[in-house]
C-alpha cells in the first residue's frame, strides 16, 4: 500500500499567507460563482483565526510531517451549539482542494480529521452547506459520507448593512 503523498495538520499563523491568498479564498469564491463577495485579507484572517480564534483551519500538505512540502488544501471550521442536543456542533465553513490534487482522497481525509475533532469535542453533529448546483460535491457528501440534505431548513443571512439596521431596533 502506497503513502497518500500528503498529510493533514492544523494551520498556524505562518500559513495565513497561503490560505489568505487569491489562490484559496478567491479561488473558492470563483468556483462558487461569487468572486465579488471576497472581503477577507491576510490581516483579517490572522486576527480572526489566531488572535481571537473564531474559527480553525486544517491544511492538507504534500510530503510528510517530518518533510513537509506545499499546502494543497484547507478546511475551515468553527463550533456552534444546539439547544436541542445540549451539545456543541462542528460547522464546516469552507473546504478547498487545489484543482491539481482533486480526486485523490483529500476531501475524505479532511472529513476523517473533522470527524475525529468532532468526537474529541463531544459534538452532537457536523453541518455544512453546499450549493444546489454543485452536484459532484453533493454526490460525494451523500454517497461517500452518508450525509443527509437538510431540505426542510432554509439558510438565512444578514450582511453588514442588515446587521447595522438591527442596532436601530434596540432603541
Amino acid at each position: 500500500m502506497s503513502e497518500p503523498g500528503y498529510f493533514i495538520r492544523q494551520a498556524t499563523v505562518e500559513d495565513v499567507v497561503w490560505y489568505g491568498s487569491n489562490k484559496v479564498v478567491a479561488g473558492t469564491a470563483t468556483y462558487e460563482k461569487a468572486p465579488e463577495m471576497v472581503k477577507a485579507t491576510p490581516e483579517l484572517l490572522r486576527k480572526n483565526l489566531f488572535e481571537t480564534p473564531y474559527a480553525h483551519t486544517l491544511l492538507a500538505v504534500t510530503g510528510t510531517p517530518s518533510a513537509p512540502g506545499k499546502a494543497i488544501g484547507m478546511a475551515m471550521y468553527f463550533y456552534n451549539y444546539s439547544t436541542w442536543t445540549g451539545r456543541p456542533g462542528l460547522y464546516l465553513e469552507d473546504l478547498f482542494v487545489d484543482e491539481a490534487f482533486r480526486g485523490k482522497g483529500i476531501g475524505k481525509a479532511f472529513f476523517a480529521e473533522l470527524g475525529k475533532i468532532a468526537k474529541e469535542k463531544n459534538c452532537a453533529r457536523m453541518d455544512w452547506s453546499v450549493l444546489d448546483w454543485n452536484q459532484p460535491s453533493r454526490d460525494f457528501y451523500e454517497k461517500k459520507l452518508g450525509a443527509k440534505p437538510m431540505t426542510s431548513w432554509i439558510g438565512m443571512r444578514l450582511e453588514e448593512e442588515g446587521i447595522d439596521k438591527l442596532a436601530s431596533l434596540a432603541s
